[in-house]
């Protein structure tokens, strides 16, 4: 665990979209942070398909090594 510094305006989105989906703003962070880090991973994926893949809707396969 660490500290993250991140700008004001982040901070703000973060923390309108964390109480719309019922999350912490850290855990709304973290979230952002996991699919963007997956996003990279698997530039040929969409976002729809990156959040079965986590929710584990879709197979697994090579795609669910690089989630781990």
């Amino acid at each position: 665990m660490g500290i993250v510094k991140i700008d004001d305006a982040l901070h703000e989105e973060a923390r309108r979209a964390s109480t719309v989906l019922c999350r912490s703003i850290n855990a709304q962070a973290e979230f952002w942070m996991k699919i963007g880090m997956l996003a990279e991973a698997n530039p040929t994926l969409s976002y729809n398909a990156i959040v079965a893949m986590q929710r584990g809707t879709v197979a697994a396969g090579p795609l669910a090594v690089a989630a781990a």
